[in-house]
């Protein structure tokens, strides 16, 4: 499903900047950067919602070092602001050590019962990350009875949101059709959790001590549903920073202060193009990441309501971006990019 292509090399954190396990350092723009364009960008980000929606928060980072960061009105750098969908990209780096420990299996078909007795049984866990298990499920946000997410987040699936999703039906052979589905996400927190042996209790005890405590993120907030799944598709509440560390991980390739929390292997996944997402997709998809949101061999976390955590490895840039632009995607992506354009 993956296209064999190059992929961008990962910059290393330099020498001279410390990691920010326990604050972040902060450092002044590079040379050639247009500091005016930058801060024309954040300020209009700030002023004006009519094209960008709200602007909660908004941190630029370059060679691992905090740049500018901004906060609207009412918010703050110790905030906790919504994941929504980078949660999923939290799912990724779970999964990727949970196959690092020798607990599950990428190209194996799934262990669910459910699917044993038809063509669900040949979905790997490969698919599922790469959006491609064929299963039914209608990612839209309007009115429940369309919309598969509102129904597992917030109607009849949400006291089992792995469940809901498990009994959708099979519409495409697994591994031929991409489709993104925020239940997809689900499936694979309930089978991790099963993998590992974890209940609610277990899981979040893993996802502190593996995740977030080696990364000095403190603030992290996972949501779970009443049957103790963690509700990776759109719910891990974070501060600003602590997504950023979240980011740093990935954009050095898994290292962290000379520990590889994550093999370099499964950042590579992340952000391997899959050949089978629509040429009318404004984005390119690898593994729970979407691509090129500010250029080729940039990826990202995305969130509904205009959450992102934007890598660009050629420039050594995190860019990460909280707020409310449901209406105004379009224009928030464009913005991000010129962000990028700056450096």
């Amino acid at each position: 499903m993956a296209v064999l292509e190059t992929l961008v090399e990962l910059p290393v954190q330099p020498k001279l900047t410390p990691w920010p396990t326990e604050s972040w350092p902060q450092g002044d723009l590079s040379a050639g950067v247009d500091a005016d364009a930058l801060d024309q960008l954040l300020s209009k980000a700030l002023t004006n919602p009519d094209d960008l929606g709200e602007t909660h928060a908004a941190l630029v980072i370059q060679g691992g070092q905090i740049v500018r960061e901004v906060y609207g009105d009412g918010f703050a750098p110790e905030k906790t602001y919504p994941s929504w969908s980078m949660a999923k990209s939290i799912t990724h780096a779970l999964v990727g050590m949970a196959i690092a420990d020798g607990k599950m299996a990428l190209d194996a078909p799934v262990d669910v019962a459910a699917w044993q007795a038809d063509d669900r049984r040949n979905i790997t866990l490969n698919h599922l990350l790469q959006m491609a298990s064929g299963l039914r499920f209608r990612e839209e946000y309007v009115d429940a009875g369309v919309s598969d997410t509102i129904e597992m987040l917030f109607g009849p699936g949400k006291s089992d949101v792995a469940q809901y999703a498990i009994d959708q039906a099979l519409e495409h052979p697994p591994g031929t059709f991409w489709s993104y589905s925020s239940g997809t996400t689900n499936i694979i927190c309930h089978l991790l959790a099963e993998a590992l042996g974890l209940d609610q209790g277990g899981m979040e005890t893993f996802m502190r001590e593996r995740l977030f405590r080696p990364l000095g993120m403190h603030s992290p907030i996972p949501k779970f549903d009443p049957a103790g799944t963690f509700i990776g598709s759109s719910f891990c509440y974070s501060t600003a920073r602590d997504f950023a560390r979240f980011g740093l991980l990935y954009l050095r390739g898994g290292v962290w202060d000379g520990e590889q929390i994550l093999s370099p292997e499964w950042v590579d996944h992340a952000r391997s193009r899959l050949s089978i997402v629509p040429e009318e997709e404004p984005m390119g998809y690898g593994g729970h990441w979407w691509l090129d949101i500010a250029g080729p061999g940039s990826f990202s976390a995305n969130g509904y309501q205009g959450q992102y955590i934007v890598l660009v490895p050629q420039k050594d840039l995190i860019i990460v971006r909280h707020g409310a632009s449901e209406e105004q995607k379009d224009n928030v992506r464009a913005w991000l990019a010129d962000i990028a354009e700056c450096f």
